[in-house]
């Protein structure tokens, strides 16, 4: 069989058995040059439980297989950076064991085994800043990003409340016509969640554990400061009022000699 033959076949392979969830790019000569699937952890049939992800991406010399192929991880979701720089070096050293015969089957498998392992977000709570414990009980939005439920309840809490207050500033006409839309903190990405029953979660353990914030003494001093620069900063007009600004009355003088004052 023909080296040719041998990778035509591994990708028909890995076409049959991951059919919609595999693209394969060919060049202008036909031949494969770039194989990119998402990969998830196994979780039987529970979707819901696949917590991360990551997109692997191999670009194919004309030698391959006699040459390592050029391997990328992209879009990573819940993983952190110790963890995805662990998986490309067994990816490294999977490519040299299979040095002369296709890879791309035993890559997704080793990466697939990776996350099964790791199937817990290694990254931080983008509201808390706080990491995952075991025991914590997280949301995974649709765009694979992570919250603490008890933190993500409070953040949409928080934002529609302020939704609610910058409409309630506007003339009638200028109000939104559409109702507020809860959105992800991270990528901006509309969601869909049970906040009542986002709010029925524990704190983390971490914030729970957290000590308590308090005002120290060289805080205070640094708020003093900040304060008078302030003060400084306005009195040498260095800082615009803006409600002054929008009191101040316009000058328009016409062209015979008479002015107008407008506000």
């Amino acid at each position: 069989m023909s080296l040719n033959e041998s990778v035509q076949e591994e990708l028909e392979v890995l076409e049959a058995i991951l059919m919609d969830d595999i693209t394969i790019s060919y060049d202008e000569k036909n031949r494969p040059e770039i194989v990119k699937t998402t990969i998830f952890p196994s979780t039987a049939d529970e979707v819901d439980k696949q917590y991360v992800c990551v997109t692997l991406e191999v670009n194919l010399p004309e030698t391959y297989p006699d040459c390592e192929p050029s391997v990328q991880l992209k879009n990573p979701r819940g993983l952190d950076e110790s963890t995805i720089n662990n998986i490309q070096k067994a990816i490294k050293d999977k490519c040299m064991e299979f040095l002369g015969q296709p890879v791309i089957y035993e890559l997704i498998e080793l990466i697939r085994e990776s996350l099964t392992e790791s199937n817990l977000p290694t990254c931080q709570c983008a509201v808390c800043l706080y990491g995952f414990s075991e025991g914590d009980i997280f949301t995974k939005t649709t765009c694979f990003h992570y919250f603490h439920s008890y933190c993500l309840a409070n953040h949409l809490v928080i934002t529609k409340r302020l939704f609610q207050e910058e409409q309630d500033k506007l003339p009638a006409w200028q109000k939104s016509v559409k109702e507020f839309q809860a959105s992800c903190p991270v990528c901006r990405e509309s969601i869909s969640c049970d906040v009542e029953e986002l709010k029925s979660a524990l704190p983390p353990k971490d914030l729970e554990s957290a000590q308590h914030f308090q005002v120290t003494s060289d805080l205070k001093k640094l708020q003093e400061d900040m304060r008078q620069l302030f003060i400084y900063q306005k009195n040498k007009g260095g800082i615009i009022d803006i409600e002054a600004e929008e009191n101040k009355l316009l000058l328009i003088t016409a062209g015979d000699g008479d002015s107008v004052e407008v506000s």
